[in-house]
């Protein structure tokens, strides 16, 4: 479809439920491949950057077939090191496979990832936490060659930030290193826990997930699984306020009510009332938002910054001013332009 037509003015009421998380399913995607035999993963979104997983997946070797929102990947046939860098400009986040390729084959050839603009978002802390595992890194031309004598040694690595991408391929890299590896200021994203839990359903041992200190102590190999992948926390918020903005009543199903808390009192301060059972929610929107103060976005588990158009677009439509200020990505304001086009001010 090229084109969407939106008629406004519509009140949103009804049920809807949540697709399984798409920035858990990628890098449980490449953890798939580390793990010897057939995994099965549940819950999988269909979208374009599972797509490109399954791609590079399929390039390396793998054996993938996808029935709806199940995936089964195959590792036996995986006979390749490298990706090309039309698959790795797909997405962003392809840099994920990095970790996994390079401790299961003992090299990878790739180059930096494509994705989203949302100003520099660099993999040097990817990269100097791989070295540090013992990993040689060679950049050139615009292309990383690695190569892994032996097995990856276990360090302790402090991060300067609380990077998800970093945290995930150290998880990815540690889990079959030789020794024990401990991660400080660790990325705490409910995904996270998701890539360690199927990790250890492979038979990693990982714990501290979740938390700012992550131990991961090394075993010999991994071996496949079924792993459901947790529900999309951001497509859960982004319900909730398309219910908002337009004044609705949406009950939510599968969802985790706790992953998206931190959201809750921006939705309550602007007058919506949200009910919680153990897996909906229901958000009632007043006929009129009020403002909401301010909205800091913040490392998980601060106000995400995912979330933060969302709100901006709530505020365009509420009474009073309202303040945001982004701390993670510079080039989070490209939605203000676009929101004043249609009259925001």
């Amino acid at each position: 479809m090229s084109k969407l037509f939106i008629e406004g003015c519509h009140r949103l009421n009804g049920a809807v439920a949540v697709h399984g998380a798409k920035n858990s399913a990628l890098p449980i995607l490449a953890a798939a491949l580390m793990a010897d035999g057939v995994s099965e993963l549940q819950n999988c979104p269909g979208l374009s950057d599972v797509d490109a997983s399954v791609a590079i997946l399929r390039h390396l070797g793998c054996r993938v077939e996808r029935e709806g929102h199940r995936i089964l990947v195959d590792n036996t046939g995986l006979s390749g090191s490298d990706i090309p860098d039309d698959l790795m400009r797909e997405m962003r986040s392809s840099i994920v496979f990095l970790g996994a390729i390079a401790a299961k084959t003992g090299a990878a050839v790739l180059s930096f990832p494509g994705g989203c603009e949302l100003g520099p978002r660099p993999i040097d802390l990817h990269l100097a936490a791989l070295r540090q595992l013992g990993m040689a890194i060679e950049e050139e031309r615009g292309q990383l060659r690695c190569r892994v004598r032996g097995r990856l040694k276990g360090c302790k690595i402090p991060l300067s930030f609380p990077s998800v991408g970093a945290t995930e391929n150290i998880l990815l890299a540690a889990a079959t290193a030789e020794g024990t590896t401990t991660i400080l200021n660790a990325a705490r994203e409910p995904e996270i826990e998701d890539l360690a839990a199927f990790l250890n359903s492979s038979g990693a041992r990982i714990r501290g997930a979740g938390e700012g200190t992550v131990v991961i102590e090394g075993v010999d190999r991994l071996s496949a699984c079924c792993h459901r992948v947790i529900p999309d926390r951001i497509e859960t918020a982004t319900y909730m306020a398309a219910a908002a903005v337009t004044g609705g009543s949406l009950v939510i199903k599968d969802v985790e009510p706790a992953h998206v808390a931190t959201v809750f009192p921006a939705f309550e301060e602007m007058g919506c009332q949200i009910d919680v059972w153990k897996n909906e929610l229901l958000v009632s929107a007043p006929a009129r938002l009020r403002r909401v103060r301010s909205v800091r976005t913040m490392p998980y588990p601060g106000f995400p910054t995912d979330c933060q158009a969302l709100l901006m677009a709530m505020a365009c439509v509420a009474d009073g001013t309202s303040v945001f200020i982004e701390n993670i990505f510079e080039s989070r304001y490209k939605h203000a332009g676009e929101l004043m086009r249609l009259g925001a001010k």
